[in-house]
């Protein structure tokens, strides 16, 4: 079968091309890719090419497809998987396979036949053997791909972790009724734990969310208000930190002078890390979320309090299989809607030009529709683009009556009526 996929082939270097894909072997499934979130990560590894940590060494011959938020439906099963796949099934992948014998590889960075930018692909014998491959119940396929990103959201809280005075044992999680804080949280992952944070298991008592860029605070407050924050008893504060002169007194302000118990840095900035520290109570918690493509990233952590203050620090990349099975949960059952997280539309044509310039592209997620050719378009661009493309004046309709967020109509619509590449 053909397929057509966007390869890395060294550094800076994305091609969109036609190619056969091999027969499946007994082991291994056919699948048909629909939808594909672009990720920061994707970036890093197109910009890094064999440097980086998932990517193989011989690219230039035996280039991988990049992309690792996807969802689609399954074609054919080898044998060996039969008993637990079918044709048809929905599905996800978990790329962090965590394997023995090479435990950075991943779909989306290390394999010729499976990534998310792909029309078709054939998933591995090893990401059944890792229970990757999850059967999806959703009925959008873009909440599957959104899927990937939140199991990093929901692996970040999970990782994070308290002590108790003269016991050595770790309390994992974030602190249930305690005071968090997210850094540069106002970007499409921050919505994400903002979302998380608010309606997932544990919320904090106080959540205090920062940005410099008061747009997309302001699309953050519109979308996940303090007055829903507070049904579940969360006091949530937005804050532009851009123009106060004394930022960590003003931050710590907002807990009496106590400091707060979870912070998250968002952006890997040294300023922002530096603040975390700052601004941290005994016994808190400090999560780096951000993944620096600088492999020399450093920044000052005053070890006065890791002696006295019981300072943590830890950073995650990625979640896990469980992490993933709980997003698609929370999902299904409407209690987290990550489809604030996406601004953005495209085809599979403009997966290469977009992922070697997303640090330059405002806005949230890019969302892929693998099978479809599209320029990629923001949302909020529909209803002028709609004067002169029936296309998007309906895309702007629909959204318009789903308070501007991406959504299954949307979706439907779109796989309907748009140009298939």
């Amino acid at each position: 079968m053909k397929t057509k996929a966007v390869r890395l082939y060294g550094k800076n270097d994305l091609r969109l091309e036609e190619f056969e894909l091999p027969p499946i072997k007994e082991d291994e499934i056919l699948a048909k890719v629909i939808s594909d979130s672009l990720c920061m990560s994707s970036y890093k590894a197109a910009i890094q090419g064999s440097d980086h940590k998932r990517v193989p060494k011989d690219i230039d011959k035996n280039p991988v497809i990049i992309g690792h938020e996807f969802c689609g439906q399954i074609m054919e099963v080898g044998k060996k998987w039969q008993n637990k796949f079918k044709p048809g099934d929905k599905f996800t992948v978990q790329p962090a396979l965590n394997l023995k014998d090479n435990p950075y590889a991943a779909p989306g960075y290390s394999f010729q036949y499976i990534g998310g930018d792909a029309t078709y692909i054939i998933i591995p014998n090893e990401v059944m053997e890792q229970n990757c491959l999850l059967k999806y119940e959703g009925d959008a396929f873009f909440y599957g791909s959104l899927a990937e990103p939140m199991s990093c959201i929901i692996g970040a809280f999970h990782a994070s972790y308290h002590t108790q005075p003269g016991k050595y044992i770790h309390k994992m999680g974030t602190l249930e009724n305690g005071f968090m804080a997210i850094l540069a949280g106002a970007g499409p992952m921050g919505l994400g734990a903002i979302d998380y944070a608010v309606h997932g298991p544990k919320p904090p008592k106080l959540l205090v969310v920062t940005d410099i860029n008061q747009e997309r605070l302001d699309r953050a407050a519109s979308i996940y208000t303090q007055e829903d924050a507070k049904k579940h008893g969360v006091d949530l504060y937005y804050v532009n930190t851009a123009n106060i002169d004394n930022v960590e007194n003003y931050l710590i302000s907002f807990t009496d002078g106590r400091g707060f118990d979870d912070v998250f840095v968002f952006a890997p900035v040294r300023e922002l890390v530096e603040l975390a520290d700052k601004i941290l109570a005994r016994d808190g918690c400090i999560n780096f979320f951000a993944g620096p493509s600088d492999p020399n990233f450093s920044a000052l952590l005053n070890f006065y309090n890791v002696h006295y203050n019981s300072t943590h620090v830890v950073g995650t990349s990625g979640g896990n299989t469980d992490d993933m099975i709980e997003a698609l949960d929370l999902m299904a059952k409407g209690i987290v809607n990550p489809a604030a997280m996406i601004t953005h539309i495209g085809g599979l044509n403009c997966v290469a030009q977009t992922t070697l310039n997303l640090p330059k592209i405002p806005g949230g997620k890019k969302l892929i529709y693998t099978n479809i050719e599209l320029d990629l378009v923001a949302i909020e661009d529909f209803k002028e683009k709609g004067k002169e493309n029936p296309l998007f004046a309906e895309l702007a309709k629909i959204v318009e009556r789903n308070n501007g967020l991406w959504c299954k109509e949307a979706e439907d619509f779109l796989l309907e009526n748009a140009k298939k590449i």
